[in-house]
């Protein structure tokens, strides 16, 4: 960001919570907002931690909080105030008018507009769109009024930008329509899931918290050049590239990241997206082990468990270059560096371990006389290597184990993958 771009860019001011839910975390909360802000394209101008015993229903935070934080504030134009958690349409209203009017938007209304500045596709637009519509459309109630206040900035991209858009019978028309182009997505994901199962190719999905090197470990075990960014939320379209280890092929399929306390509705909005997770044959989990990888794992299993995700996972502990002692990291884990390409043929084997029991890597012998019929089925397998003999090929191959009856009669060694 240059200099022009920082003097125009919008303020933000973080008034952090600290509850009882999150007494052990609020500081890495705390730390993600200013990085969601930075993401945002705005500026981070400053915290203020509040101990909450008790939500106050009308500003949760309490009046004497307020008055603090509005002294703080005094003479500084421009600044809004994010409130790192989320808040209901009146307590919104009730702390903007305890600070003079300012803009406030809560952790919620940030994310989204980072959802709404990364989102490429029509599909993730439609995402995007349909969940800010969801969390707008409560807010309008006898309100309408305050959302006009808006004005630009962070929290206003997309749907929220014009009052038209405010109008509650648009919204639910809106909503009806977005919902009904999301089940469309979702039958044809669904169509492309039983064609793969049918043409037995596995799927692998990259999981886990926003920002741990996913895309990057894509682009280096399919070479594909898939956009890569040191911010939260930078890849929010799925990616699917096709690789292989060993002759056995795979489809791997990035998903967007996940968050701490990230709002169920958005994690609803963007499930025809997360769907390649549910439906997958494993799943990457990849932590950042230079971060806080153990919150990082923590949230993306119960994420994974509140979508009822049941299939076999591998934790990657990613960026671990510099890291000396791995003995904290869990148990099993596979300590990589995509950037670098260190530890990626490790990870590969520990792939091809977890499919073990659904292909077989094997020696076949073909006569020259039953070429013609054996090419009737080759298809159906991955040949590594042929060697042609006097009296017929010498072929190392890997043959899903759902077809192996089918080679019966050339396999003459089995071995393992």
């Amino acid at each position: 960001m240059n200099e022009q771009s920082r003097r125009e860019a919008e303020k933000i001011y973080i008034i952090q919570p600290v509850t009882e839910k999150n007494a052990s975390d609020y500081r890495i909360l705390q730390r993600e907002a200013v990085s969601l802000i930075e993401s945002a394209g705005a500026l981070y101008a400053g915290t203020i931690f509040q101990n909450v015993r008790e939500i106050n229903p009308a500003t949760f935070i309490g009046e004497g909080k307020l008055r603090e934080l509005k002294e703080r504030l005094a003479g500084l134009e421009g600044i809004t105030v994010l409130f790192n958690g989320e808040l209901s349409p009146s307590q919104t209203l009730n702390i903007s008018a305890a600070l003079e009017n300012r803009k406030v938007i809560d952790r919620t209304t940030l994310i989204l507009d980072i959802f709404a500045k990364n989102a490429q596709s029509s599909e993730g637009k439609i995402q995007v769109e349909l969940a800010q519509l969801r969390y707008l459309y409560p807010r309008l109630k006898g309100k309408g009024a305050a959302l006009s206040r808006l004005g630009g900035g962070v929290g206003t991209r997309g749907p929220g930008e014009t009052q038209l858009e405010t109008d509650r019978r648009y919204i639910r028309g809106r909503l009806k329509y977005l919902e009904q182009r999301l089940k469309e997505t979702e039958k044809r994901r669904s169509l492309q899931t039983i064609r793969r199962k049918k043409n037995s190719v596995r799927t692998i999905a990259l999981v886990g918290y926003t920002n741990t090197g996913k895309s990057t470990l894509m682009n280096a075990l399919t070479g594909a050049n898939v956009y890569v960014k040191n911010e939260l939320f930078a890849t929010l379209d799925p990616t699917a590239r096709t690789f292989s280890v060993e002759g056995v092929e795979f489809l791997l399929v990035d998903t967007v990241g996940f968050l701490q306390e990230l709002p169920h509705h958005l994690i609803d909005a963007f499930k025809s997206t997360l769907e390649s997770a549910l439906h997958c044959d494993l799943a990457l989990i990849v932590c950042d082990a230079s971060g806080e990888y153990e919150m990082q794992l923590k949230t993306t299993l119960q994420t994974l468990e509140e979508m009822k995700f049941s299939s076999p996972c591998l934790v990657v502990m990613n960026k671990s270059e510099n890291i000396a002692d791995r003995s904290a990291f869990p148990y099993g884990s596979i300590a990589i560096s995509a950037r670098e390409n260190l530890g990626l043929e490790t990870l590969k084997r520990e792939i091809l371990k977890c499919f073990s029991d659904d292909f077989l890597s094997c020696d076949l012998f073909v006569p020259y006389e039953k070429i013609s019929e054996y090419g009737k089925i080759k298809s159906l397998l991955t040949e590594r290597h042929v060697d042609f003999t006097d009296e017929g090929q010498k072929i190392r191959a890997v043959i899903p184990s759902v077809y192996a009856d089918k080679f019966a009669g050339y396999i003459t060694a089995r071995h393992p993958l």
